[in-house]
């Protein structure tokens, strides 16, 4: 190092002690000027806080309060928006103020201890050197050592490095004396989001309503008032942290129901979706909000009942496969204009209700739904049948002499019975998934070869009848 450097390091030193010994400029909330939060998939939430603060001209210390707990300090990036400042120097205080982290804080330090006499009331004063507050706390007061908070605790002042609320320090240079507005933008964990769906059948079972809503939660530590929200929906490549991020304290959520809005605006981003609300919103600590997303009246949706089988019985001898098998019930219907949609879905739990015969709405069933891209088809599984079921057995079975070193070729045939205990026809999709090298050798039922190691049957069973399903297939592995 040379001697002007050596220079330059203790002038900064002698700078960053003396600007630690004067007062800091704090900025609150009430210096906010304007907030956007964008709020990603997998706990991530990009937040850009404007405000307006008075500098001084040359070093500062800047105490941003109220920022997110859950900050990625690593990514705070502050910058003046109507002149110019240099920041030197950012701490992320996180370490709140309270009766616990104020003991830990005292630990190897003098406080005192008053006693109150339970008989006459009056009070006593000890010091007591603050041994441990792990799991309990331990005093040394004179020649004893005591376990437990003996009386109240009186501590001199409050440490440095305690916040009431969550600090980001920043220690920055400017030639411009007087009121900014500078922006502080920064990751932060702590803000989710996720679609909700709700949709409701007609009674032809043939048509739906379909309802979108985007619930919105903040533990992230502090609140973010009459914010502009936005999300993007798709998944964001992220590195893994190497180190815990600090996590907000968790209080039971508030949940609040948005009025009817409209729909939020969507556009293209990069490869994903970003929606964005048309109006501020204030996402308070602590806090679970609904918005409307979406809203669909009439789409036209089709119902399938399928029954599906499985690969494992081809090779073997199985006998019975099962009595009163499982009928799926599931429904499907277009992202497509022209089926009244046509929009980018975000992932989220899709909730279906039908009305009863009195016209209250019953529910029916939920499932996942994945990231839909306009044009593409929902598939939801509603549940299982109550009412058509299945019996199903392997009636022959024999290993062929193998056609090739190597090679092992079966034959086996089944028998599927499928009943219909509703007062009406049902048409019931058979899906077997046969592996290997197949051909179906006989059948009562016309099929189709869906894929290359699926056969399908289109079966209508009568009103409170059944139908009996049998077929031959040879399997070469």
């Amino acid at each position: 190092m040379t001697f002007k450097h050596t220079l330059l390091a203790i002038g900064l030193m002698t700078a960053f002690q003396a600007i630690a010994a004067q007062d800091e400029i704090r900025s609150t909330l009430h210096d906010q000027q304007s907030i956007a939060v964008t709020i990603y998939n997998g706990d991530l939430a990009l937040v850009k806080d404007q405000r307006k603060v008075n500098l001084n001209s040359g070093l500062n210390a800047l105490a941003l309060r109220d920022v997110s707990a859950q900050i990625q300090a690593e990514t705070a990036l502050l910058r003046s928006l109507s002149g110019q400042l240099q920041t030197l120097e950012q701490n992320f205080d996180y370490d709140l103020l309270s009766p616990e982290k104020l003991l830990e804080k005292y630990i190897g330090h003098t406080v005192q201890v008053i006693r109150t006499n339970p008989a006459t009331g009056a009070e006593t004063i000890e010091s007591a050197l603050v041994l441990a507050a792990n799991n309990g706390t331990v005093l040394k007061i004179g020649d004893r050592i005591e376990t437990g908070i003996p009386g109240r605790i009186v501590y001199p002042d409050v440490p440095e490095n305690l916040r009431d609320r969550p600090t980001l320090v920043t220690q920055l240079t400017t030639r411009q004396a007087g009121p900014q507005d500078v922006e502080l933008s920064y990751l932060t964990s702590g803000l989710g989001w996720k679609a909700d769906y709700v949709a409701e059948l007609n009674a032809a079972e043939d048509k739906l309503d379909l309802s979108g809503w985007v619930t919105l939660s903040n533990t992230s530590g502090t609140t973010y008032r009459n914010a502009k929200l936005q999300l993007v929906a798709g998944d964001v490549h992220r590195i893994s942290p190497s180190r815990p991020v600090p996590m907000a304290l968790m209080r039971k959520n508030e949940m609040m129901m948005a009025d009817a809005a409209p729909a939020m605006a969507e556009e293209s981003l990069l490869e994903y979706h970003l929606y964005s609300l048309d109006r501020p919103t204030t996402l308070a600590e602590n806090q679970t909000k609904q918005v409307a997303l979406l809203s669909a009246q009439a789409v036209p949706v089709r119902k399938e009942l399928v029954l599906r089988g499985a690969n494992y019985y081809y090779q073997s001898n199985q006998g019975d496969l099962g009595q009163k098998l499982k009928v799926g019930v599931f429904i499907e219907f277009d992202n497509k204009e022209s089926a009244k949609l046509g929009q980018p879905l975000p992932k989220g739990i899709l909730r279906v209700y039908k009305k009863d015969s009195q016209g209250n709405a019953q529910f029916v069933g939920e499932d996942n739904i994945d990231h839909t891209a306009k044009n593409e088809t929902v598939r939801l599984k509603l549940g299982d049948a109550f009412d058509v079921t299945a019996d199903k057995k392997q009636t022959d079975f024999k290993k062929l002499p193998n056609p090739a070193k190597g090679n092992s070729q079966f034959e086996s045939a089944y028998e599927i019975v499928l009943k219909n205990a509703k007062n009406q026809p049902v048409k019931v999709n058979v899906i077997e998934p046969i592996p290997g090298d197949w051909k179906i050798l006989a059948q009562s039922h016309s099929s189709a070869k869906s894929s290359s190691n699926t056969a399908s049957w289109q079966i209508t069973i009568p009103a409170e009848s059944s139908i009996t399903l049998t077929y031959r297939v040879q399997v070469k592995y």
